[in-house]
């Protein structure tokens, strides 16, 4: 059904990003990695859900641009230095060799840092949003990045390889490291309507359930995809000694439980008065990706 309408915003963000990370710029060896790091392909999820967010409001796809080009833009530098070697020193991403293999480390991290500046930059950039809806925009996704965000998750995912973490704690850290920006989308684009205190709410829950669905499935592809279906070299977690879903609970109980959050995410959309039909989509699509 919304395979279309997901194709169609992949061809949009696609585009935009290109436009964004453009000659404008300038010409460096700084914006050819980042140019490198963000658009050899992608899910392009996260924007996806911005945009089904705000389709959800009532809101109109351009005014949902701003925050989807900056949640991507965002989780870019996420992947470039989590791929670190201070980090989990990965070699691949997306089927290409990382940003610090195929330039250096330290473009790798102003390549980073970059990103991570112009997302808040067009974050707040003057356009259709009132000053309200860019303020608020701004601070859920500094809150979603920051020291009780994706940081922090992954500063808890640096500390605990080599450990077994209890069910609740490995939870804990993934609804930090991955959830966190999940949840972000959702609400920036929720943001560019006027969504009620309960629709807010139901948002937040879904948002919270669609991140922590996504990362199970993460790692049970981690253990029983193919590095080339993946883009990225297989089985990593274990090597790294991470605690995962499927390591803590099994294939089939993981596989369980990623359904039941999607089922979560699902009957909190319910309290939301628009369509909620797309959302809906990409939360299944969270747990049923192969890639």
């Amino acid at each position: 059904m919304n395979q279309d309408w997901l194709e169609k915003i992949r061809i949009r963000i696609d585009e935009v990003l290109d436009r964004t990370l453009g000659s404008h710029l300038g010409e460096s060896n700084l914006l050819d990695a980042a140019r490198y790091s963000v658009l050899r392909g992608g899910k392009r999820l996260r924007p996806a859900l911005v945009y089904a967010a705000a389709d959800a409001v009532g809101a109109t796809l351009d005014s949902a641009d701003a925050a989807a080009i900056s949640v991507e833009l965002l989780h870019a530098y996420s992947l470039i230095h989590d791929d670190l070697p201070a980090m989990d020193d990965d070699t691949l991403r997306r089927g290409h060799p990382t940003t610090h293999v195929a330039y250096d480390e330290a473009t790798a991290i102003l390549a980073g840092d970059a990103l991570q500046a112009l997302a808040f930059s067009i974050l707040g950039k003057e356009d259709s949003r009132t000053d309200a809806i860019r303020v608020k925009q701004l601070r859920l996704l500094g809150e979603a990045v920051g020291f009780k965000g994706m940081a922090l998750g992954q500063t808890m995912d640096l500390e605990s390889e080599g450990k077994v973490l209890s069910i609740d704690q490995l939870k804990i850290m993934h609804t930090k490291k991955t959830g966190a920006l999940f949840t972000a989308s959702i609400l920036m684009g929720a943001v560019c309507g006027n969504p009620n205190k309960l629709e807010w709410e139901a948002f937040k829950e879904a948002g919270e359930a669609i991140g922590l669905a996504f990362q199970i499935q993460d790692d049970i592809l981690d253990q029983i995809a193919s590095t080339e279906t993946l883009g990225k070299i297989q089985g990593r977690d274990q090597v790294l000694g991470k605690s995962t879903f499927p390591g803590l609970l099994g294939l089939t109980a993981s596989k369980k439980e990623a359904y039941a959050l999607m089922k979560i995410a699902n009957t909190a959309l319910e309290r939301v008065s628009g369509n909620t039909k797309t959302l809906e989509m990409l939360a299944r699509l969270s747990v049923e990706r192969t890639s």
